[in-house]
């Protein structure tokens, strides 16, 4: 093959298209005029009529100076003229040039010197207006330039999808150069985006090109091809280019880095997700312990990398917070960290009481009421962080760069502060990060002072209940007796469970337990009272349906008391205890030999109904035979049929031959392992083997 057929168009490729206007051709519209040697014009093309206004009938055979150049000008165009005809190359330039109408024109002209086959010399003049070329260039000068200083990042890729320009930007954006992008084709140029999301990107420039349908502000969250860069967030944009005809020519693409918009928003989220976390996480309970470390464990590691919560112990002790410059002293209750390191050690454990001067910043936050904040510490920093110089050097290894301490204030009254550290993370806390440690610490406050207040109560309440609980019994006759009470669970509040053994005149005993609906002080105030009318009835030798009556009407003139009672009087002369019961759970009857049984008694209706008849029923013991009376709180579970577990109560109890003690450790053990919701009071009555 030649040269010249290397060069010659595929005629199974190349195919003439129509003409359609719309072209940059068509836009100059520019005007065609060939002059022979003598300056007579020759050939006329449709635009020249259109520029100059003569029609090619009144133009042929004219000399073009004369017909299209005033007097003034003609002999300077004579003389261009002269120039380019003896090979002086091409001119260009503005003048001025004669409308059929009379008017001068500025036009844009281009005149260069032809040869025919034959010799002959002709010059070709070719003419546009001269403002629609400036208007043109003024274009195309904007477009390059808003392309160039677009923050938008903006590339042209040819119809095979080959890069043909990148803009400033979007090297920016990539961080890559524009050199690296042309012509080579998307997968390669992209590679940086790893080859899943490069043959993805492809292949929608591909269904853009195929289709003619743009894609708009596609989210993408990727690589550059700068490592230390980090992901950027872009909205892609695709469209086709296409010619007047409307044949692709092309793909223009845009990129919009939304990288600040979208780490707004997803921080944005993050903070609104961490709140809802602590609204569902912190308080699930009154324990004030259990409350202090979801706090802490909330906040890490989205927040800080190391959480401390510590109340001051003022405030367990019901008193304010220390004003002005005063050392604060706090009882450390919850740390959670990302993992071990040397600031969980330099932490105060929880549980213990630790004094932090008044120069310490978490001091001054509390003092204050104002959270303190270090975005950057410095090692001059250290001690006022570190209650002392070994904690000092361990938050220093374990390289704190920032700090912050918010005081946890409920109700007006600072109970303490939530201590906030960052070692791992390497971002420093923010002016964001206060007002959302400000809101965490403001939720799980309330939680802490309604725990701390709780706690309070359910000490008092339990102080109280203890107090009104009995003494050991003295000159007991024909009976051994073995007894416990145990509180519920931290997290819940005191009951109103109680037992009493009472001794009588006569040689009898009484032998009570009661359980006060509700809980906290009131139950625990209420079931004294029932306890005392219990010991005052217990004196007047009364049968013990008799009792629960009188009992009955005490419990109506409480506030809205409801109460389950069993009343039992042992006689070791009838050897039978008779017993009355007020809704409570029945006893059980435990005789050598024979497996434990729940002793049969009418339920009667509980104290405080008001206006029920009570049964008093006789059970015959013999020596060796014991009692086991109990409140629900031993038995009752949430998930649990109560059949199943008195079933249960009784099979411990059956075929064991331990004494009182070790049967009352026995059930608590078993009964309670998984079940502190509710106070319990259990009693058991052994007839003595020796009798009186």
């Amino acid at each position: 093959m030649g040269t010249t057929d290397a060069f010659r168009p595929d005629p199974g490729r190349v195919r003439a298209a129509p003409y359609e206007a719309g072209g940059l051709l068509d836009v100059l519209r520019v005007a065609a005029v060939v002059l022979d040697q003598d300056g007579r014009i020759v050939l006329w093309s449709p635009q020249a009529e259109e520029l100059f206004g003569w029609t090619a009938p009144e133009a042929l055979g004219h000399y073009a100076a004369r017909l299209l150049v005033d007097e003034d000008n003609q002999q300077e165009v004579l003389e261009l003229f002269a120039k380019v005809m003896g090979g002086g190359g091409m001119w260009a330039g503005v003048f001025p040039a004669r409308h059929k109408d009379g008017s001068l024109r500025p036009l844009e002209f281009r005149n260069m010197r032809l040869e025919d086959k034959d010799g002959d010399v002709y010059a070709l003049g070719m003419a546009t207006d001269q403002q629609i070329v400036r208007d043109v260039e003024r274009d195309l000068a904007l477009s390059l330039r808003l392309v160039a200083q677009s923050p938008i990042g903006l590339a042209v890729l040819d119809a095979g999808l080959r890069y043909v320009m990148v803009n400033p930007a979007l090297e920016r954006i990539h961080g890559r150069p524009a050199h690296s992008y042309l012509r080579r084709p998307v997968r390669e140029a992209l590679s940086f985006l790893g080859d899943r999301d490069a043959r993805a990107m492809e292949d929608s420039m591909r269904e853009v090109m195929a289709t003619g349908v743009p894609l708009v502000d596609q989210f993408v969250v990727g690589p550059t091809a700068d490592p230390a860069a980090g992901e950027r967030a872009r909205l892609v944009s695709f469209y086709r280019l296409e010619d007047p005809a409307g044949r692709p020519m092309g793909l223009a693409t845009s990129d919009v880095d939304v990288t600040d918009r979208h780490r707004t928003v997803t921080e944005a989220r993050r903070r609104l997700a961490l709140i809802a976390d602590a609204s569902v996480l912190i308080g699930t309970t009154l324990d004030l312990d259990q409350t202090a470390r979801e706090l802490a464990e909330v906040v890490v590691p989205v927040l800080a990398d190391v959480a401390a919560v510590d109340v001051l112990d003022t405030a367990l002790q019901g008193n304010s917070a220390p004003a002005g410059d005063h050392a604060a002293v706090f009882r450390a209750l919850a740390v959670a960290s990302a993992d071990a390191t040397d600031a969980v050690r330099a932490a105060d454990p929880p549980g213990e009481i630790a004094k932090y001067d008044a120069d310490r910043l978490v001091s001054r936050c509390v003092t204050t009421g104002h959270p303190v904040h270090l975005p950057h510490v410095t090692p001059e920093d250290l001690p006022r962080i570190a209650r002392d110089a070994a904690a000092a050097e361990l938050l220093g290894r374990a390289g704190l760069h920032s700090y912050m301490a918010v005081p946890l204030i409920a109700r007006g009254e600072v109970l303490g502060a939530l201590d906030l550290k960052r070692t791992r993370n390497p971002e420093p806390f923010g002016e964001d990060d206060v007002v959302l440690a400000g809101e965490l610490a403001a939720r799980a406050a309330v939680c802490i002072d309604n725990a701390r207040w709780y706690q309070r109560e359910r000490a008092t309440a339990l102080t109280l209940q203890r107090d009104l609980l009995p003494k050991p019994p003295q000159n007991l006759v024909g009976l051994e007796v073995a007894y416990r009470y145990q509180p519920a669970g931290a997290a819940v509040q005191v009951g109103g469970d109680w037992f009493d053994v009472i001794p009588q005149a006569g040689d009898t005993s009484a032998l009570v337990v009661g359980d006060v609906m509700g809980s906290g002080i009131n139950a625990a105030a209420a079931m004294g009272q029932l306890r005392t009318a219990a010991r005052t009835l217990s004196g007047l030798d009364l049968d013990p349906a008799q009792v629960l009556r009188h009992l009955d009407r005490t419990a109506s003139g409480l506030d809205q008391t409801i109460a389950t009672c069993l009343y039992g009087v042992y006689d070791p002369g009838s050897d039978r205890c008779c017993f009355a019961n007020a809704g409570h759970l029945p006893p059980v009857l435990v005789r050598p030999g024979a497996r434990p049984a729940l002793v049969d008694l009418p339920t009667g209706a509980p104290l405080g109904v008001g206006g029920v008849p009570f049964e008093s029923v006789a059970v015959p013991l013999t020596p060796g035979d014991r009692l086991v009376l109990y409140t629900d709180g031993l038995v009752e579970t949430r998930d649990e049929a109560i059949d199943a577990r008195l079933e249960e109560l009784l099979r411990l109890l059956d075929g064991r031959d331990l004494d009182l003690e070790s049967t009352c450790d026995l059930l608590l053990g078993e009964l309670r392992a998984d079940n502190d919701q509710d106070d319990v009071a259990l009693l058991i009555a052994r007839v003595s083997p020796g009798g009186r």
